[in-house]
């Protein structure tokens, strides 16, 4: 006897997609942040009111919706997943879903799903945090046109948005369509790892960040043992980062302890530098507060 076919709900993703963005514009606009540049989605969700606390648990993230709503994100994860999973559980809370617990997965699995509501989620998440007009300005000043852009550069841009580089490619192409599929495999061809393997002539195990000299808005955020790769020449201030080599690609820096500091990259181009305990536990806003204050 023939099993019986599994029947799916219906999913429009056009119409899903449309609504996503809709209300990513509502909630960044609710919030007083413009609908261009990039923002850290932790700070998002302070100014909402929504707490963020990171716990050592092994799952992709929580949403608790109570009367003291919170999100409660895995500090196992890697920070570009946390960011990820915290504007999809942000969504959650926009569209009035009930408490939810994500399970751990990995990227791509969770950008294919087949659950409308986990499909408007991921799209809420990646509208959110990659604004279209956004990312066709950061592009436009890197002088690439999205549709032809290098992997180095959609690195770049990836690191200034706060997102994965998978993650980026994914929304260019199904997203926004800002680029074809074909390219995307192209592009998906090369990894985080081969990428920092062309820009420092290794693949450390550390997660590197790439700060150029087009980042704009929001603070560098990054974890103790982050490298960061800077423009060549860029002067630091504080003691969260020390200096590793000098390359041919920037100058190669490291967090070395929580707190903040900053970095002129250009002229006049001044940034915070905000790093947190490496697998930080605790509320989200108290994570780049010094050893001696915690």
């Amino acid at each position: 006897m023939n099993a019986a076919p599994i029947h799916r709900p219906f999913m429009d993703k056009r119409a899903l997609v449309k609504q996503a963005m809709l209300a990513s514009i509502k909630t960044r606009s609710r919030a007083g942040v413009d609908l261009i540049n990039p923002i850290c989605i932790f700070d998002l969700c302070d100014k909402l009111g929504l707490t963020v606390r990171f716990t050592d648990i092994n799952m992709e993230g929580m949403y608790d919706r109570s009367s003291n709503p919170r999100i409660h994100l895995s500090s196992l994860r890697p920070l570009v997943r946390r960011v990820f999973t915290c504007g999809h559980e942000l969504g959650h809370h926009e569209f009035g879903h009930g408490s939810t617990i994500d399970e751990m997965q990995e990227e791509a699995a969770a950008l294919q799903t087949e659950s409308p509501d986990e499909f408007l989620v991921n799209a809420f998440s990646a509208f959110t945090l990659m604004p279209t007009v956004g990312l066709r300005g950061a592009f436009a000043k890197r002088q690439q046109a999205m549709a032809t852009t290098d992997d180095i550069t959609m690195f770049a841009v990836a690191s200034n948005f706060g997102v994965g580089y998978t993650t980026l490619v994914s929304h260019l192409a199904y997203g926004i369509e800002q680029i074809t599929r074909e390219r995307a495999r192209q592009l998906l061809k090369s990894t985080p790892k081969s990428i920092k393997k062309q820009l420092l002539g290794d693949a450390p195990a550390d997660p590197l960040v790439l700060v150029d000299q087009f980042w704009t808005a929001r603070a560098i955020d990054v974890e103790v043992n982050t490298l960061l790769l800077l423009p060549t020449g860029a002067k630091i201030d504080g003691k969260v980062l020390k200096a590793q080599n000098a390359l041919p690609t920037g100058d190669l820096y490291k967090a070395v302890r929580p707190g903040i500091g900053r970095v002129e990259l250009t002229p006049g181009n001044f940034h915070f530098v905000r790093v947190a305990s490496e697998k930080y536990v605790g509320l989200a806003r108290y994570r780049h507060m010094e050893d001696d204050d915690v």
